[in-house]
């Protein structure tokens, strides 16, 4: 990748290193898919995990777009 800029490099690419978001991997309306939490229960997607290439032709199930979600806690029904 090539950039030309009048912006010192050190700028443009300040806390670069730092960025490290959040993933959870939640199944949502019957499709497995990696999220990164908003806020509150709103999420972003960030991948599909599916074999069927139709999943995928799902306009509301497309990366970068906005869903939302309930958080649910793991329960332990092994006793």
């Amino acid at each position: 990748m090539t950039h030309y800029s009048v912006i010192p490099m050190e700028v443009i690419f300040e806390g670069f290193d730092a960025f490290s978001p959040q993933y959870l991997e939640v199944e949502v309306d019957g499709f497995m898919m990696q999220i990164e939490p908003l806020s509150g229960y709103q999420a972003r997607i960030v991948r599909l995990y599916s074999c069927n290439p139709q999943d995928y032709l799902n306009e509301h199930y497309t990366p970068g777009s906005i869903i939302s979600y309930q958080p649910q806690l793991g329960v332990n029904s092994a006793r």
